[in-house]
This record gives structure tokens, C-alpha cells and sequence, in this order.
């Protein structure tokens, strides 16, 4: 389960529930399709100006970088999120291509459906497509300014229209807007789920409030804000096994292109997904709100598509009859591979007892390849024959696979074979703290207590500062499953009770907040209400109306949970917890305290 989002992260999810039944397959394997579809897009985008080559190792590292292999098996939606802003890039690649405004509006259409998805989030890589086109779209640049303005309508027209809907139906209509302080879907996409992302002023559905304070509700979670965050503890492990790779390449691509025409494609790729990476990652680095480390998949097509053009760019121009040009691909294709050996090393070795062997070799093929490639054309010139020279010149490229994949794939497959509970999940084994490169710090290093709120250790375990992953202690008074990190398990005994009781009720039980909600519904297979939204903050329902409710036999049961530690269950929640508390008789079934609403004590 997730916050409060716009509606489109669930539509997909919806349908296939509705065609399948709710069930774990009928909510996963969508996520899984969105991510087959994500690498596709990426491999078709970057093939049209790079060659196939390029295209496979884009598609290639997206398809094993740890956070998207966990994400694209989990129902957040981030997994719809990155495969509309694969979309978009394509889109906008044809229109570079043709000068067509459609494809410019289509762009738009897709983030504007991004932003459905989960809002402002999706608008993070329009700096990168508005440069690129006005640099290097085929069009004068009047022309290219007035398309640009058209496929702003587009994303208005395309993100614009729930939002009217919602904003022109009466309150009383209408569902409340969840994680909102006063109802309003444009308070929730600018305020909680928006700027208040940026500075830490978030008073919506978790209830923070930092004022701003430099890592604030964020650094619960993500680490502290700052440059060195994408390469800490808390995200290190998820993205960055490429990230130095591809900033160099980033680097590369635009120093070769630099005195090309206007229209140079490779230029215009570094702009597009260097200019997506550079955005994203200095907002996601610096962001004083709350921030979760799988956040960070909107930067794995950008870190693919760099990477694998960068790669091939340069592999080609090491045989530049230049001299000094070969020379210089050749030094940027071994530092390329010297620090991404070194990064996964450092990686990897804060899994100390984990696969010890990896990091020792990945090192040594990094710096084994990194010799081969300075040295080329003095081994070829020590090779008798033309057969020898081209099987020694390709010898690096298998010693730069297992550099650059080796690390990631073990992460991700670590990430596959492990059940991932609560709703903040995170890929590969256990790590110790680290602030970045070289410093001490962030989440549940020294200091912190490297407790998710909600009941459990989600995947960081206390103040020995590593890393772990969920384990599933049930939290809340009576035992009740629920927490960001919580348990999803429900024994069969609840689950009977639950559906034996069901005829006749609109909800077959309720409770505070959609993360405890969920394991339930899950489990019945019955509807659950979520008594404050998603964390139990939300003003909704009223006591009164809920009262209604409960004289109406609208709801059987409700199940006792506390997620005071994280916000939760204030305001209205609380109100009505302490009203069923004291008229109906608590029972305890397999540890949890559930409250039959059809017999009052008083």
C-alpha cells in the first residue's frame, strides 16, 4: 500500500483485479509487465541513434539494477511511474528526429499521465526534454518554442482533467482526498506530495512537520539530504553500481559532440539523459522531505541509456585515426572501469560476510580490463597474426561485463528469491552505515535507532547500524498486522472469522490505516475499511458518521492497531478507536484484539 497518489497508480492494478480477483498474481504480475515493457522502450530508444549495441546494454543494466528488479515486483507506483517516462523519452526522441509536433505532444500526454500516476514526480525530467528539443530540434526556433507550448497543453490536458473532476464535485459527493489537510487534491499534489517534498514541510498523511531542517521527514528514510545521498547505505546499494560510469560518460558524450552541428544525436542523447539523471538526482540528493530509497529506479533508464552509449561511443572512437582522440577514449574507457570496480567494491564490502569472493574479483577484472584497453595497441603490435590481434583487442569486453553487471546481478537476484513485506522495501542483503563515499551516517547508522515506524525494523536493523530485512513482528496493541513495515501475514483463524462473517456488510471489518488494512483485505479477500486513509491521519470518517455506520450494520469488526509511533490513528481515528474501545468487548484471535460492532456493551 502506499500514500495518498492520484488515481492512475491504481487503475491498472484495479482492472486486473477486477478480471482476475484480487489476488497476489492479479496485483504483481502487471508491475512485472510494466517492467518488461520499461526495458523494451529503453532498448528501442536507444537503439534508433546508438545501434543495437548500445541498446542491449542500456536495457541490459535497467533490467538488473537492484532497485528496479524490487520495484518491478511490488505494487508501489513507481513501476508505472519510470515506464511512462521511458515512454515520453522515446516520444521525444522521434520528435527530434522528424520536428513533428505530435510526437512533442505526446510527450506531454505521457507525463501529464505521469503525473496521474504520482504526481509532481513525473515533471522532474521536463527541464531535460524542453532543453534537448530546444537545442536540437530540426525546426527554427520560433517553431521549436511554439511545438514546445503545445505539448505543455498536452501535459495539462492529459494530467488536467481528473483534477478539474475532483476540484467541481462537491465534497459530500466524493471520497476525501486522502493525505490532504483540508480536502483538496491541489493541496495534496503541491503541498504534501509536493513542494513540501522539497523543503520538509509536510503535514499531510505521515504527519511530518521538520520546517525545513536540513534532512528532515526524509532522513527518517533515505538518509541525510546532501550530495554523497545517492551513494549511502540507504541508496548506495539500490542505483548507484553505475551512476560514477555514467556521469563519466555523460561527461564523455558531450565533450566529442562539442563542436558538432546543432542537430548532433549525440549530443542530443547526452542532453536527454544526462540532462534526466542531473535533475533527478540533484533533487533526490537534496530533498529535505520524506524520501524512500526505491525512489530512486526514475534514475535507472537514465544511468542505462548513458552507460550503454557512452560504452559503444567510445569503444568505436578508440580507433580514431586522431591520435590524440583515440588516446583520450581509450583513458575514459579504462577510468570508467577502474572506478565502477572500485565503487562495487566498496559497495560490496559493506556486506562484509556476503559472497566475500565478488568484490575481489570484480576488482581485479576492473583493473585487469581497464590495462587492456590503455594498452591495445601495444599488445596488437605484439600479436603475429590479425585473428590473434582482434581476439586480444575484444578480450576487456568480457572483463567489463562482469564489472559493471556482476555486483548488481547478485544484488538482484539476492532482491528475486526474497519476499519483501511492509511498505517500504529495499534490494539486496544487509549493509552497514554509510553517509557516502567516506563519511559515517545516515539511517540506522550512529545515533539513529534504525527502526521503521510502524512496529518493525524494516530492512534496517537498530543502532548496530546494518542493514536487514523485514522481520515481521506484528505491532500494535492486540498484536494487529499493519506498519510500514509491518507484517502482512494474517493466520488462517482471523481469516476465517473474517469471511464467515461477511454476508450482509459493506465492510466485513475496519481499522486504522491502509497498511493495516491491507494484509487483512488481502487475506478475506473482503473489503476493509481504512479508517483515516492511508496512515490514519486523514480527517475521515467522522465519529459520527462512522457511528452511522456501525447502527446501519455497515461493519462487522474492527481490529484493534496502533500507529501512534508513526502519526497515525490521531484526530478522527483516535476518536473512534477510544469509542469502540469503550462500548464493545475485545476478543483476541491468534494475538489479534478484534471488536465485534454488532454486540455493544452499553
Amino acid at each position: 500500500m502506499n500514500p495518498p497518489k492520484t488515481p492512475a497508480s491504481l487503475w491498472v492494478i484495479e482492472l486486473s483485479g477486477r478480471g482476475f480477483g484480487l489476488n497476489y498474481w492479479s496485483v504483481l504480475v502487471p508491475q512485472a509487465l510494466e517492467g518488461v515493457a520499461t526495458v523494451g522502450l529503453l532498448y528501442t530508444t536507444v537503439r534508433r541513434w546508438s545501434g543495437p549495441a548500445a541498446g542491449v546494454i542500456a536495457a541490459g543494466v535497467m533490467a538488473i539494477t537492484p532497485v528496479a528488479v524490487l520495484m518491478f515486483r511490488f505494487d508501489n507506483p513507481d513501476a508505472l511511474l519510470v515506464l511512462l517516462m521511458t515512454a515520453a523519452a522515446y516520444a521525444m526522441t522521434r520528435a527530434i528526429e522528424s520536428g513533428r509536433t505530435r510526437w512533442i505532444a505526446l510527450a506531454g500526454a505521457l507525463l501529464g499521465f505521469g503525473f496521474l500516476t504520482k504526481m509532481l514526480q513525473a515533471f522532474l525530467v521536463l527541464p531535460a526534454f524542453a532543453l534537448v528539443y530546444l537545442v536540437a530540434g530540426p525546426p527554427k526556433l520560433g517553431r521549436r518554442i511554439w511545438q514546445l507550448l503545445a505539448g505543455g497543453a498536452a501535459l495539462v490536458a492529459a494530467a488536467g482533467w481528473w483534477v478539474v473532476i475532483v476540484q467541481l464535485t462537491p465534497a459530500a459527493d466524493r471520497p476525501y482526498i486522502g493525505g490532504s489537510t483540508n480536502n483538496s487534491v491541489l493541496q495534496l499534489a503541491f503541498g504534501y506530495n509536493g513542494f513540501g517534498r522539497l523543503t520538509g514541510n509536510e503535514t499531510g498523511s505521515v504527519g511530518f512537520t521538520s520546517g525545513g531542517g536540513r534532512g528532515g521527514g526524509g532522513a527518517q528514510f533515505g538518509g541525510s539530504a546532501g550530495l554523497t545521498r545517492l551513494f549511502a547505505s540507504d541508496m548506495g546499494g539500490q542505483i548507484s553500481w553505475l551512476l560514477p560510469a555514467a556521469l563519466i560518460a555523460l561527461a564523455a558524450l558531450l565533450w566529442i559532440s562539442w563542436a558538432r552541428a546543432r542537430t548532433d544525436r549525440t549530443r542530443a542523447a547526452a542532453l536527454l539523459w544526462g540532462g534526466w539523471l542531473l535533475v533527478t538526482g540533484a533533487v533526490f540528493s537534496f530533498m529535505n522531505g520524506i524520501i524512500h530509497p526505491y525512489y530512486t529506479i526514475a534514475l535507472a533508464p537514465a544511468i542505462g541509456a548513458l552507460v550503454g552509449i557512452g560504452a559503444v561511443t567510445l569503444w568505436r572512437a578508440r580507433k580514431s585515426m586522431v591520435a590524440r582522440s583515440g588516446m583520450v577514449a581509450r583513458a575514459t574507457l579504462a577510468a570508467g572501469l577502474a572506478v565502477t570496480a572500485l565503487w562495487a567494491y566498496v559497495l560490496l564490502n559493506r556486506s562484509p560476510t556476503w559472497l566475500p569472493w565478488l568484490r575481489v574479483l570484480i576488482l581485479l577484472c576492473g583493473f585487469a580490463a581497464a590495462i587492456m584497453v590503455l594498452a591495445g595497441p601495444w599488445l596488437a603490435g605484439r600479436t603475429a597474426t590479425s585473428r590473434g590481434q582482434t581476439a586480444l583487442l575484444a578480450l576487456p569486453i568480457p572483463l567489463a561485463l562482469v564489472v559493471a553487471l556482476a555486483g548488481p546481478l547478485a544484488y538482484s537476484v539476492d532482491t528475486a528469491a526474497t519476499a519483501q513485506a511492509g511498505a517500504i522495501p529495499s534490494a539486496g542483503p544487509a549493509v552497514t552505515s554509510s553517509a557516502g563515499p567516506g563519511g559515517a551516517g545516515g539511517f540506522g547508522g550512529a545515533g539513529g535507532t534504525g527502526q521503521f515506524p510502524g512496529g518493525t525494523g524494516g530492512r534496517h536493523a537498530g543502532q548496530s547500524g546494518t542493514q536487514g530485512r523485514p522481520s515481521g513482528t506484528p505491532g500494535g496493541f492486540g498484536g494487529a498486522a499493519g506498519g510500514l513495515g509491518g507484517n502482512t501475514k494474517v493466520s488462517s483463524a482471523v481469516t476465517k472469522l473474517l469471511t464467515s462473517g461477511a454476508f450482509g456488510y459493506r465492510w466485513v471489518a475496519a481499522t486504522v490505516g491502509a497498511t493495516s488494512a491491507a494484509p487483512f483485505q488481502l487475506a478475506s479477500g473482503k473489503p476493509i475499511m481504512a479508517i483515516g486513509g492511508f496512515n490514519g491521519t486523514d480527517q475521515s470518517p467522522t465519529l459520527a458518521a462512522f457511528k452511522a455506520l456501525v447502527a446501519a450494520h455497515k461493519i462487522h469488526y474492527f481490529i484493534g492497531t496502533n500507529q501512534g509511533s508513526f502519526g497515525g490513528g490521531s484526530g478522527t481515528s483516535a476518536q473512534i478507536t477510544s469509542w469502540v474501545k469503550a462500548h464493545f468487548t475485545p476478543k483476541t484471535v491468534s494475538g489479534v484484539t478484534i471488536y465485534d460492532l454488532t454486540s455493544a456493551t452499553s
